[in-house]
C-alpha cells in the first residue's frame, strides 16, 4: 500500500520565513519538523516501531514510513525485534529483491495533527530550533574572539556586568575585568572585547574585557584609518587600566609621522580612546628593531642619559640624570613597569652615581671569578675584562685569536687560559652533577637546559627528582615550589609544557 501526500508551499513558506527569523539553516527546520511529525506518528501507531518521516524540500509533500532491517532469520541475530526486523521472506511484502542487513519501507498514512499532536510537534522544533540557535551563536562569537562588540548593560550583580549584545546574546564582564573606577548602570551603552566564549544550555557564554591590552589596540584600529590600513602597525600595548598606558607604533613609510598619525592633530584620534579607557594616560611610542632605541623611546617622558643592554639575559641597565629619576621610575614604578612590559626586556634605572657602583661591584666580581677560575693574577684579571669578556664560558669556547690580539698575550697564554677554562668549567659541571646525584636526581632533570641550574637544584630539594616528575606538576604547584617573586604562572606553564615535550615527546601543539 502506498499513500500520496499533497504539495504544501505553504509549509515550505513558513520553515523559509522561521529559518530568516532565526538565521539558522534551513535544512534544520526542515529536520526538526520532520523529527515532530515522526514523534506524532509514533504516539498513533507505536512507540515500539522504528518510524521516520520526511518532508519533500521542493514542494513541501509530507511522507511518512515505518521502517524494518531485513535479517537472514531470527537466530541469526543477538536480540531479535518483530517490530523492527523482518525475514527476507517476509520482507519481500514491501520489496521485490529484500537484502539482508538492508532496510524495506512500509509507507503510513500522514497522521492528523489535532491539540496534543501540535503541541508535541511544537515542543519539538521549539527545542531543536532553540539548540540550532544556540550552536549558530556560539560559532558567529567564537569566530570574533578579539574583536570588540558593544551592548546595553542588562543588570549589575555584585560588581559583575551582564550585557545584552544587540539582542543576539548575553555578555559577561566580570569585576576584574572593568576598568579601575568606572561604574555602569543597567541601560548604559558599553564596548567590550571578547576575550572567550563557552558553550553552556542556556547559549554560548561571551566573556569580555576592558582592561586586555588589545581592548586598547583595537579601539585605535578603529579610530585610526592608517592602522586599519595597516599602514601604521602596532607592535605592542602595555597597560595599567584606568591609570596610564604605552603603545608601540611602527610603518615602513618614511613619509608618515607613525606617532603624529596616531594622536591625531591636537589628540582628535587618540581622544576617543582616552574617554573609552576612562581617562587612561596614553604614551605613543615609535618601533624600532634596535633594543636599546626602543627602551629609550619607550621610558617616555623620561629623559635617557645612557643605556647598558645585556642581549643574553635581555636585560637592560637605564642611566638618567638625578632630575629624571622619579619620572623614569613613575608613580609606584608604574613608567618603568611599562616599558618593560612594552620591550619585553627587563629594565633597570638608575642615577650615574648607582650606575658608578654597579660597574665597580660587576668589574670587581667578574675580576675574582676569573682570577679563582682562571688561576690568574688580578692584572690578566682585568686586561680580559677590559677586551670584554664577561664570563669563562667565553673564554673557553672563543677563537683563540681574540686572545692573542689582547697586547701583551701569545699563542702560548691563550692555549693556557682556554685550558683552564674547559677545565674549570669541567669541575663545575661535576660539582653540580654530584649534588643532584647527592639529592636523588636523575639526569635528564639536572640536563634540562630550558630553565637555571640553581633553579633545577631547587626542584630537587623540593623533591622533584626527574623531567618525569617536573612534567606531571600543574603550574599552580610548580610556583609554589619555587614562589610567586620566581615563577610567574605564564612561565611555569612554559617550564612544563617543555618538560613533557621532551619527556613524553609531546608537542606543544598536541598539548
Amino acid at each position: 500500500m502506498s499513500f500520496v501526500s499533497m504539495p504544501r508551499q505553504d509549509l515550505l513558506l513558513a520553515i523559509d520565513s522561521l529559518a530568516q527569523e532565526k538565521l539558522i539553516d534551513r535544512e534544520i527546520v526542515i529536520e526538526s519538523l520532520e523529527a515532530a511529525i515522526a514523534k506524532i506518528a509514533k504516539h498513533k501507531y507505536g512507540e515500539e516501531f522504528n518510524i521516520t518521516a520526511h518532508i519533500d524540500r521542493k514542494n513541501g509533500a509530507i511522507y511518512v514510513k515505518r521502517l524494518f532491517e531485513v535479517i537472514e532469520s531470527p537466530e541469526s541475530v543477538e536480540e531479535y525485534d518483530a517490530n523492527t526486523m523482518l525475514t527476507v521472506a517476509q520482507a519481500k511484502k514491501y520489496s521485490k529483491n529484500p537484502v539482508v542487513g538492508e532496510f524495506v519501507e512500509d509507507p503510513l498514512p500522514e497522521p492528523e495533527f489535532g491539540r496534543m499532536a501540535f503541541q508535541t510537534a511544537r515542543q519539538i522544533m521549539t527545542a531543536r530550533v532553540r539548540d540550532a540557535e544556540k550552536g549558530r551563536q556560539y560559532e558567529e562569537f567564537k569566530d570574533n574572539i578579539g574583536d570588540i562588540v558593544s551592548g546595553v548593560v542588562k543588570r549589575v550583580e555584585f560588581g559583575n556586568i551582564f550585557v545584552d549584545i544587540n539582542g543576539k546574546a548575553e555578555g559577561y564582564i566580570k569585576g576584574s575585568e572593568l576598568i579601575p573606577g568606572e561604574r555602569l548602570a543597567v541601560g548604559d551603552r558599553v564596548r567590550a572585547l571578547i576575550m572567550d566564549v563557552a558553550r553552556s544550555n542556556s547559549g554560548p557564554q561571551i566573556f569580555l574585557t576592558r582592561t586586555h591590552p588589545m581592548f586598547m589596540e583595537k579601539l585605535f584600529v578603529q579610530e585610526v584609518p592608517e592602522i586599519y590600513e595597516g599602514i601604521i602597525k602596532i607592535k605592542s600595548v602595555a597597560r595599567a587600566p584606568g591609570s596610564h598606558a604605552k603603545i608601540a607604533v611602527e610603518t615602513q613609510d618614511p613619509s608618515i609621522d607613525a606617532v603624529g598619525m596616531t594622536v591625531g592633530i591636537k589628540g582628535t584620534r587618540i581622544q576617543p580612546v582616552i574617554n573609552e579607557c576612562h581617562g587612561e594616560k596614553i604614551d605613543v611610542i615609535l618601533y624600532s628593531e634596535d633594543p636599546a632605541v626602543f627602551i629609550v623611546n619607550a621610558m617616555q617622558p623620561a629623559k635617557v642619559a645612557k643605556i647598558i643592554v645585556d642581549e643574553d639575559t635581555r636585560t637592560a641597565a637605564v642611566v638618567v640624570n638625578d632630575d629624571q629619576q622619579s619620572l623614569a621610575i613613575g608613580r609606584r614604578g608604574q613608567n618603568v613597569r611599562l616599558a618593560s612590559q612594552l620591550t619585553g626586556w627587563n629594565i633597570d634605572v638608575m642615577n650615574e652615581a648607582e650606575e658608578q657602583e654597579r660597574r665597580a661591584k660587576e668589574f670587581k666580581e667578574k675580576t675574582e671569578l676569573f682570577i679563582k677560575g682562571l688561576d690568574v693574577d688580578e692584572m690578566i684579571a682585568h686586561l680580559l675584562i677590559t677586551e670584554g669578556f664577561r664570563t669563562i664560558e667565553e673564554i673557553a669556547f672563543v677563537d683563540a685569536a681574540e686572545l692573542t690580539a689582547i697586547e701583551g698575550f701569545n699563542a702560548e697564554l691563550a692555549s693556557e687560559l682556554q685550558k683552564r677554562a674547559k677545565d674549570y668549567l669541567a669541575k663545575i659541571e661535576q660539582d653540580y652533577k654530584d649534588e643532584g646525584h647527592a639529592l636523588g636526581m636523575k639526569d635528564d632533570l639536572l640536563e634540562f637546559d630550558f630553565i637555571k641550574r640553581p633553579t633545577i637544584m631547587a626542584l630537587g630539594r623540593a623533591g622533584i627528582k626527574s623531567l618525569e616528575d617536573l612534567a606531571d606538576l600543574a603550574s599552580d604547584e610548580l610556583i609554589e615550589i619555587l614562589g610567586e617573586d620566581a615563577m610567574s604562572p605564564r612561565l611555569a606553564a612554559r617550564i612544563i609544557m617543555k618538560a613533557r615535550e621532551v619527556a613524553y615527546n609531546i608537542t606543544q601543539d598536541e598539548e
